[in-house]
């Protein structure tokens, strides 16, 4: 099957900006895959899961079952950290996934090292595998280990950065995408707070105290999770908006 008989069923099936993309960046398209591929268009699934690769903060991504797809929103949490200039900082991504924030991070931070930490085996293969990729791997580390285990680490860091699951169990909101994204990347109990509830009262520990931590939260979250972290000794510093206006990412340093 040539491209342009492959972009016309690929085009019916998911629109024609998916068609292109997964034309472009997809070999040996023969007839069989490209109706599985307009199979899974069909059923929702986000074209980053077909070609697996994703663009985040300019570089590229891959990425699978295992791991929630980089998104936009995220960019802001990246963009928080760096708009703070930190000079050669050590950092500590909490829930790394694909390794997409600390990735950009040491890419755009002068002198910049740190740790990923997951406990998805899974991501934390996809992780390591982005690492190496980018050519990062003398500079960024990547662990199994949980936000929810106080003693995840011995190191104090400049940096946290997190973008932990925030939605509640049950919430219809999701969009059709998410839900070829793993769970336990997207769930939280308590409503959809419990991963701050840890990171709130475990971090003081992983942290120096001139450092900071930035946390991407969910749509109209913002209140709630402040709360949680100055009930846990943290200050609040500022918040960070998406390009929508939506605030994405809350900044606290710890109360000394």
């Amino acid at each position: 099957m040539d491209k342009n008989q492959a972009f016309t069923i690929l085009a019916k099936a998911g629109g024609t900006r998916a068609a292109r993309v997964i034309v472009d960046n997809t070999k040996n398209l023969n007839r069989c895959r490209v109706w599985l591929i307009a199979r899974a268009l069909k059923r929702g699934m986000p074209v980053a899961k077909i070609i697996h690769k994703k663009w985040f903060y300019g570089l590229a991504f891959y990425t699978n079952k295992n791991t929630l797809d980089p998104r936009p929103d995220t960019e802001t949490l990246v963009a928080a950290v760096i708009a703070d200039n930190p000079h050669k900082p050590r950092i500590l991504d909490l829930g790394t996934g694909t390794g997409c924030i600390i990735s950009a991070l040491v890419k755009n931070i002068n002198m910049a090292s740190g740790i990923g930490v997951d406990k998805s085996r899974g991501a934390i293969k996809v992780a390591r595998k982005n690492i190496k990729n980018l050519g990062i791997s003398d500079v960024v580390e990547i662990v199994r280990g949980s936000f929810e285990n106080p003693n995840l680490t011995l190191e104090k860091f400049d940096i946290i950065v997190s973008n932990p699951p925030y939605i509640a169990f049950g919430d219809k909101r999701v969009d059709a995408g998410a839900k070829h994204d793993p769970k336990i990347a997207l769930y939280a109990d308590n409503d959809g707070f419990g991963a701050y509830y840890s990171i709130a009262k475990n971090a003081p520990r992983w942290i120096k105290p001139n450092g900071k931590i930035y946390v991407e939260i969910g749509i109209d979250e913002d209140t709630k999770v402040r709360q949680i972290f100055e009930s846990n000794r943290w200050q609040y510093v500022r918040d960070e908006r998406d390009l929508a206006g939506i605030t994405r990412v809350l900044v606290f340093k710890p109360c000394i």
